[in-house]
């Protein structure tokens, strides 16, 4: 029955990915239609060639977890305070524990489907910058091919592509004036993992140049409380709900770095630990106050190449500063990174960078045993660091001075 669910479910997703395509007029031509359904088969068997392999996190975690709600009433059991991910995501882990078939295999076929979800973002962004449909079927075939992407889902069973997706979808439908679109998938996106905040500033960004306004952010908390209402009307506390990421601060670890291509990769040796994470949180904040201020300055040139290359920034930088940050976070920055290099060809460079230094992290952790050590990561992610600046002043030069919007559509 295993073996059935997953023939039909692998399909139905690659027949999902074959529309978003076809519907953004990609697979017009025969030949087209051919080599993305033989791409599609390709990634989605390199999946489910990997859908046995069990991880520690897998092991300890996502399954006991599932097995929680199986001993305490599926749905009933969202009353209690379970796991270190946000609720929405909870809702899944209780629905595996209904359905009959192997939670390992749920769990990342859910990951699965949402990687489709992001290679669609990925190309849609990319579609900003250049209408050559084979370009854009690059985009969408390395996206699922990409390494940290292909591991991070099918091998590690993690979700990381389920906040990520729907924030490249907010991020597009900004550039596209649907804000309100835009601040929903924001939420939605923050609804499933914190990490969406080393992106999320450049919503700060839209403000500046009026791709959205204060009006279109009061579907943020709206959006995130229709997230929790189910598991509220199943008993959970609504005050644990809504500060329900406050409260798991601490579950990240006490250690200043776990495997993580971060500044801790390079400064590690400290005698006052609390005082050290304490100047990474400071560092982070100033940083991205940093560069807030640069696109205040320059917001009537902010094109989309400046916009994009921001959000990268933000995504490479933040973590970078932070303390105790895992070997995944790094994974808005793998994609990115991506889209950069397809929109500006000449900062492929930075996407190699950055897919390197999260791979070294990635080894760490599958192979319990380090390649290289973290701090050449670090020097790597401080090189794409660079071009992505550089970028962005190129960006700045090439944008012409334009009236800011006065009028947001609704």
């Amino acid at each position: 029955m295993d073996l059935v669910f997953l023939i039909v479910v692998l399909l139905a997703e690659g027949v999902l990915g074959l529309y978003l395509l076809s519907r953004y007029g990609l697979l017009k031509k025969r030949l087209s239609f051919v080599i993305a359904a033989l791409l599609m088969m390709l990634a989605l068997g390199l999946r489910a060639a990997v859908l046995d392999y069990k991880t520690l996190d897998y092991i300890n975690f996502l399954s006991r977890w599932v097995e929680f709600f199986r001993q305490n009433g599926n749905f009933l059991a969202l009353r209690y305070s379970i796991g270190n991910y946000n609720i929405p995501y909870l809702y899944f882990l209780a629905l595996y524990s209904v359905l009959p078939f192997d939670d390992l295999y749920l769990i990342k076929l859910l990951s699965t489907l949402s990687d489709i979800l992001l290679a669609w973002g990925v190309m849609l962004l990319c579609g900003r910058f250049t209408k050559s449909r084979p370009r854009l079927l690059a985009a969408f075939y390395v996206t699922l091919f990409l390494p940290t992407v292909f591991l991070n889902s099918a091998v590690w069973g993690q979700c990381d592509s389920l906040y990520v997706a729907p924030l490249l979808l907010g991020i597009w439908c900004a550039l596209e004036d649907r804000p309100w679109l835009s601040v929903v998938l924001a939420a939605v996106s923050f609804g499933f993992k914190l990490q969406a905040v080393f992106i999320l500033p450049v919503y700060a960004v839209f403000l500046m140049t009026g791709r959205i306004s204060w009006k279109h952010l009061l579907a943020f908390p709206g959006t995130y409380l229709l997230l929790v209402l189910p598991a509220v009307c199943f008993g959970r506390p609504f005050w644990e709900t809504i500060t329900l990421y406050w409260n798991q601060t601490g579950s990240i670890g006490n250690g200043l770095n776990y495997n993580s291509p971060s500044i801790y990769s390079v400064f590690y040796q400290f005698t006052n630990e609390k005082a050290a994470a304490t100047a990474g949180i400071v560092l982070a904040f100033f940083y991205m106050l940093n560069l807030l201020a640069v696109a205040f300055r320059n917001r009537d040139r902010l094109n989309d190449k400046a916009i994009l290359a921001l959000s990268l920034l933000f995504a490479i930088g933040i973590p970078f500063f932070l303390p105790h940050m895992h070997e995944r976070y790094f994974y808005g920055a793998d994609i990115l990174s991506l889209i950069l290099a397809f929109a500006v060809p000449w900062t492929f460079p930075a996407a190699l960078l950055v897919q390197f230094a999260s791979l070294l992290g990635y080894h760490a952790y599958l192979k319990m045993r380090y390649l290289l050590l973290m701090n050449y990561g670090a020097a790597a992610l401080i090189i794409a660091f660079a071009i992505v600046l550089i970028c962005l002043l190129s960006a700045l030069r090439e944008g012409k001075p334009r009236r800011r919007r006065r009028k947001i559509p609704s």
